[in-house]
């Protein structure tokens, strides 16, 4: 049986996601390295901008909703989940993360699905992989 949707019934877009982290300071550092534009919201939480899309960042110590707390103190955050940042030039945006001191844990490589990309895990391991279509 198929489902019609009309445009009222489907979704419209992705905006962004949420994430713990354990150093709120050392995680808007890092973002704004990579270009986005982040900005503290309360002593616990902060946004990262970019493009329309946006990560909430949220303290993992002040989680106060007893519904979340388990989450937030989970070790492996993000486990199976990649976040695709589009780039212009994926060997030189490569190039100049490692000039700033940060370490992908890829080279930018050619795959099979049509994009050139490498892999860079956040301060709390969250996996950012950078592309750009060939």
């Amino acid at each position: 049986m198929s489902v019609l949707y009309t445009r009222h019934m489907k979704p419209k877009n992705i905006a962004g996601v949420v994430c713990y982290v354990k150093d709120l300071k050392s995680t808007k550092k890092f973002y704004e390295t990579l270009g986005f534009t982040v900005k503290l919201h309360s002593p616990g939480a902060a946004q990262a901008h970019l493009s329309g899309f946006w990560i909430n960042f949220l303290a993992q110590g002040r989680e106060t909703k007893a519904e979340f707390k388990r989450e937030a103190k989970l070790k492996d955050k993000g486990a199976g989940l990649y976040l695709y940042i589009g780039v212009e030039n994926v060997d030189k945006y490569f190039e100049m993360l490692c000039k700033k001191k940060l370490k992908p844990s890829s080279a930018p490589r050619n795959w099979p699905w049509g994009n050139r990309e490498f892999a860079l895990r956040d301060p709390d391991g969250y996996k950012l992989i950078f592309f750009k279509k060939l």
